[in-house]
């Protein structure tokens, strides 16, 4: 087990990237201490990836994609703007409420941080906002992206701990909603001190207009409603709530109905039965593809290719990770790491309260040195054991690992976001990291109140009979 941790840590110290470093350092272990044969490796790195759940990583990130190419980001931006742009640090309000918009298409941090977060950092710059501060809360905003469903971490996370990733997608809605709050009250604190002022005029008929696309959206499953109730059938009274959605939408022009309506189809068909999670990321695709091809047109063939070529390397990268990562995970098992990490933690403290402060500690550091989905690979399988013995629900669990390992995007050595937006902004790392900083303060106490508040978490999957 020492050599498997140590081989590790020292690839890890001399550069060699996360995923090389787990895989060589086991098979070292392999090779030395012969407790499996050779074919072992490779047999357990396949296992890893052979999961239908799985499937939904490709597919999510590939809708990211569509989305950013078809600029429906520059949609989500005008419609924020025009949301809350009149407030005091309006085009910070924007950022965090773009955000939330983007959050509900691509699940994943990057893509909030490279496609709606490059045009926001700009936005700020241009209004003569000091770029820390624009660096700054980008990179807090980011992590909505993985809290509000769809979620990549999620789809790992429940592969791994064999929990319904649909109970997931709707444990991060409140627990989104509360991360929204604080960072808006963030940069509200931020304006009063800064003297940021508004950034827009307030005009009546732009912020009407947004909170009817708000209503519009929100009429849709209303729609659907009424038309059951009146004997039609469910896919019927869908499928005309749609045609009536896209003919409004055609004719009004609206800036974000369409976008906003992503979350709504993945939510509500998963609620429904129509689709598996795995399905909704299908589904998800399939959306981008139509405004991109039909309803706005501009998505172009070689920009289709492009993205095309983005998912493959992404997911290629991803899915090498987890390769990687579940035959170090195994091994770790195998050479009972596991339980002799049980065994420490329980001779700690027999609290489940202690317990999730010393994992928070645990998964704050390690997300400062381990990618997002080779931590999740290597900490469920030593983890949910304890999480199991002290009574904590897997979900709440799976809220509070992610939520971690996203604010470790955010810290040096290896936070994938600090280096996304050291380079969009064209900071230095130490400058970035320390523009960080600050917007760091709200996310820690929405860990604290997510960890300590279970309710947060699992009222909504609770309501919709997702868990007991």
């Amino acid at each position: 087990m020492l050599l498997l941790i140590g081989a590790f840590l020292v690839l890890m110290l001399v550069g060699v990237p996360v995923a090389v470093s787990m895989a060589v350092s086991s098979l070292l272990y392999l090779v030395f201490y012969g407790v499996a044969p050779d074919i072992i490796a490779a047999q357990r790195m396949i296992a890893g990836v052979e999961s239908f759940p799985l499937l939904a990583v490709p597919f999510f990130i590939f809708a990211g994609n569509l989305m950013n190419i078809a600029g429906v980001t520059g949609r989500i931006y005008s419609f924020a703007l025009a949301l809350v742009g009149w407030m005091k640090g309006g085009l910070a309000q924007v950022n965090i409420v773009g955000s939330v918009v983007f959050a509900g298409m691509s699940g994943a941090a990057l893509a909030d941080a490279a496609g709606i977060g490059t045009i926001e950092i700009k936005a700020m710059r241009d209004h003569g906002y000091p770029v820390e501060a624009a660096v700054g809360v980008t990179a807090a905003s980011s992590t909505l992206g993985p809290i509000f469903p769809p979620s990549l971490p999620f789809v790992i996370y429940g592969m791994m701990a064999n929990v319904s990733i649909g109970a997931l997608f709707m444990a991060g809605i409140l627990p989104g909603v509360v991360m929204t709050v604080l960072m808006m009250v963030t940069v509200a604190i931020f304006a009063h001190r800064r003297g940021w002022g508004s950034d827009t005029p307030f005009k009546l008929n732009r912020l009407a207009a947004a909170s009817i696309e708000v209503a519009v959206v929100c009429c849709f499953p209303l729609a659907v409603y009424v038309l059951v109730q009146a004997g039609l059938s469910l896919n019927i009274a869908v499928g005309i709530a749609l045609v009536v959605l896209i003919a409004c939408d055609w004719y009004f022009d609206f800036s974000a109905v369409m976008a906003l309506m992503t979350p709504i189809i993945l939510i509500g068909g998963m609620t429904m039965g129509w689709f598996t999670p795995t399905e909704a990321a299908m589904a998800a695709v399939i959306w981008s593809l139509f405004l991109g091809l039909v309803r706005y047109r501009t998505m172009t063939l070689a920009a289709l290719a492009k993205a095309s070529f983005d998912t493959i390397e992404t997911t290629a990268s991803v899915l090498f990770i987890v390769t990687a990562a579940s035959i170090f995970a195994w091994l770790l098992t195998v050479s009972q790491a596991a339980q002799l990490f049980s065994v420490f933690i329980t001779s700690l403290t027999e609290n489940k309260w202690v317990f999730l402060i010393l994992v928070n500690i645990l998964m704050l550091v390690v997300g400062c040195f381990l990618d997002t989905i080779a931590a999740i690979t290597i900490l469920v399988p030593i983890l949910l054991p304890i999480v199991v013995l002290y009574g904590i629900d897997p979900v709440h669990f799976g809220l509070i690992m992610t939520l971690n390992l996203m604010i470790g995007l955010l810290h040096p050595p290896l936070g994938m976001v600090l280096f996304v937006l050291s380079r969009v902004a064209k900071l230095s790392v130490e400058r970035t990291t320390m523009a960080i900083l600050p917007w760091l303060v709200p996310l820690i106490v929405a860990l604290i109140l997510i960890t300590f508040i279970p309710a947060i978490t699992l009222w909504l999957p609770t309501q919709m009979g997702l868990i007991r």
